[in-house]
């Protein structure tokens, strides 16, 4: 994981001191990018514990076309909770803690209707983008679709990036958009595109994640994986996160470890229990706070 780990140098070495939405304050690079070779090892970072349960949970939500918590919460993931969390309590006035908040999504349908949404974020955009007309774009499928029909298009393009709802959600999308390209060779290359990259606590995620959904369109379009780009725009680490990324750094990396996949006929087979991690040997977890 040398690129990543020249990432977080990258920002501490020459990034600027910027103000954010969220108030805590950060230190940006704007415009980076940097490079994973994912076709024999999968790029999950060593130096921290990465718990690839949570990004496959992630990522098999997003392609499910979910916009509400209460199908993470049922898997014991929190990852996206903080949001409609902060929302429930600025407008209602109620004060609950979070733990609270979780349990009355998981008890309460009509609560889970009213504030575990969080509107047309990744999920929706990217299997039910609704055009001007009302016509629904799913772009998964058609990616799919054209890989297999013609993979050296320059347009396998996937964004989340809908002008007309980003009012509606609770975060606007950070990864924004994923191309695809399909060599004569067989590999597929994968570049994405951050506007906002959370280098310590969400990029790692956001790194695995690109790696995992290039294998599994890898798999059902008859290619192998190849490349993973990774441009940025505003990559950026919290002022509260300077000592664990320093911790972070000071750690040795070990090599990463390999993903395999159980062969399925199509895309919309794919479960978690279809994928496999192998060798994946880590330094502890490290702790820090989200900013939300």
């Amino acid at each position: 994981m040398k690129e990543y780990h020249r990432s977080l140098s990258d920002v501490l070495i020459y990034g600027r001191k910027s103000k954010d939405r969220t108030g805590v304050g950060t230190r940006s690079l704007f415009g980076a990018s940097y490079s994973y070779d994912i076709s024999t090892h999968f790029p999950l970072v060593t130096t921290k514990f990465v718990p690839l349960r949570l990004v496959m949970a992630e990522l098999f939500w997003f392609l499910s076309g979910c916009t509400n918590i209460r199908p993470l919460l049922e898997q014991n993931c929190h990852i996206w909770s903080e949001w409609p969390h902060d929302k429930y309590l600025r407008e209602t006035g109620d004060v609950i803690n979070i733990q609270e908040f979780e349990s009355r999504i998981l008890g309460d349908d009509a609560f889970a209707a009213r504030w575990g949404d969080l509107g047309p974020v990744y999920g929706h955009q990217w299997r039910s983008w609704e055009g001007a007309n009302g016509q629904v774009f799913d772009q998964v499928s058609e990616i799919i679709r054209m890989l297999k029909a013609r993979p050296y298009d320059r347009g396998i393009i996937m964004s989340g990036w809908n002008v007309a709802d980003l009012g509606k959600m609770a975060l606007r999308p950070c990864h924004t958009l994923y191309q695809w390209k399909g060599w004569e060779d067989g590999t597929l290359d994968c570049v994405l595109y951050q506007r906002s990259g959370d280098a310590f606590l969400g990029v790692p995620f956001n790194i695995a994640s690109a790696t995992l959904l290039t294998h599994m369109l890898a798999k059902v379009t008859g290619h192998r994986p190849g490349r993973l780009t990774h441009h940025f725009a505003d990559l950026h680490i919290y002022d509260n996160h300077v000592d664990q990324v320093n911790l972070q750094l000071g750690r040795e990396p070990y090599e990463l470890p390999r993903l395999r996949l159980d062969n399925v006929e199509r895309f919309e087979d794919f479960t978690p229990a279809h994928v496999h991690l192998e060798g994946y040997r880590h330094h502890p977890a490290i702790k820090a706070p989200v900013a939300v």
